[in-house]
């Protein structure tokens, strides 16, 4: 009769050495994870529960009133349909020309300059710039009165624009400060990604005959897919989540205007938790704007991809 040889014992340094192998990866990533947990997961399941009761800050009492909140806000408070409206037209406002340009900011920057570093620099000066400034600054060039654009009208013989009384002019106002805010942020993601595209590409494209034109569509923005969809979907949240530009450019007003022209969903959830104390229609509204924040991040990812596809 055999028996089976043993597996040998493995020693304590062994052990310990598989154990790092194994385990340092989830200890390393952890800490990630669990500030996610506490500052992500645990406000967003305590705000769910609050949308679902009749809550008044400062009252003790909680009913329950299931989804009572959501179907205020969407078919009884007409602010907040006119706040979703708002925030997606200043979204498509700003985000689209942010991106072309930041790619095109990046591409010229991704050629041979003289002091590269100053040019990156600078661009990025924006971004460093307090944003309540940038909303004072842009509210004074927008301005009806003595405003830089308005000046610039009467020069060439038309009349002044009161850009805060219109829907769409308002829109442009607050659309342009976040694209000078945020395009050099943008092109400096699209310049670094651009320096890691092999220059043999480049290189063979230009000895068959391709354009500077055709390699961009062809190479450039092909390799850049991954950031692309990064880029596009960073600036949804953001563009969905707008507050402080345009709570500037009413001089601190949350409601965005004599008619709420302007007024974003995010002011919406503030005025009503600020002005009328109720942190359960706060709370709903806050989840809606999570749910149209994915929508329109995920509708931003198809697109992407279908263009792309086609060129």
């Amino acid at each position: 009769m055999t028996t089976r040889n043993a597996a040998p014992r493995l020693t304590w340094r062994e052990r310990l050495t598989r154990a790092d192998v194994k385990w340092t990866p989830y200890a390393l990533v952890s800490p990630y994870f669990i500030l996610f947990a506490g500052l992500g997961l645990f406000p967003m399941a305590y705000t769910l529960y609050a949308s679902l009761h009749s809550w008044k800050l400062g009252g003790p009492e909680r009913e329950f009133v299931g989804l009572d909140n959501y179907e205020f806000l969407l078919t009884t408070y007409d602010r907040f349909n006119w706040s979703i409206v708002n925030t997606l037209g200043m979204f498509v406002m700003a985000t689209v020309p942010q991106v072309v340009c930041a790619l095109m900011v990046a591409n010229a920057l991704n050629k041979r300059l003289r002091r590269p570093m100053l040019w990156r620099m600078l661009i990025l000066a924006p971004i460093v710039t307090s944003v309540v400034a940038v909303g004072v600054i842009f509210a004074r060039i927008w301005g009806q009165e003595y405003g830089m654009i308005n000046g610039a009208l009467e020069l060439i013989g038309l009349d002044p624009v009161n850009w805060q009384a219109g829907r769409l002019s308002s829109w442009l106002a607050i659309s342009s400060m976040v694209d000078w805010r945020w395009m050099g942020y943008n092109a400096l993601i699209f310049l670094a990604a651009m320096q890691t595209i092999p220059r043999n590409l480049y290189e063979a494209a230009t000895v068959d005959g391709a354009t500077p034109r055709q390699q961009f569509w062809k190479i450039t923005i092909p390799q850049l897919k991954p950031i692309l969809i990064f880029t596009v979907f960073v600036s949804s949240v953001g563009g969905m989540t707008l507050f402080v530009e345009p709570m500037m450019f009413s001089n601190g007003n949350l409601n965005g205007g004599a008619d709420g022209q302007f007024q974003t969903t995010a002011m919406v959830l503030v005025d009503i938790l600020r002005n009328h104390g109720n942190y359960g229609i706060s709370a709903a509204a806050g989840w809606l704007l999570f749910i149209v924040i994915g929508i329109v991040a995920a509708v931003n990812f198809l697109v992407v991809n279908r263009i792309q596809g086609n060129k």
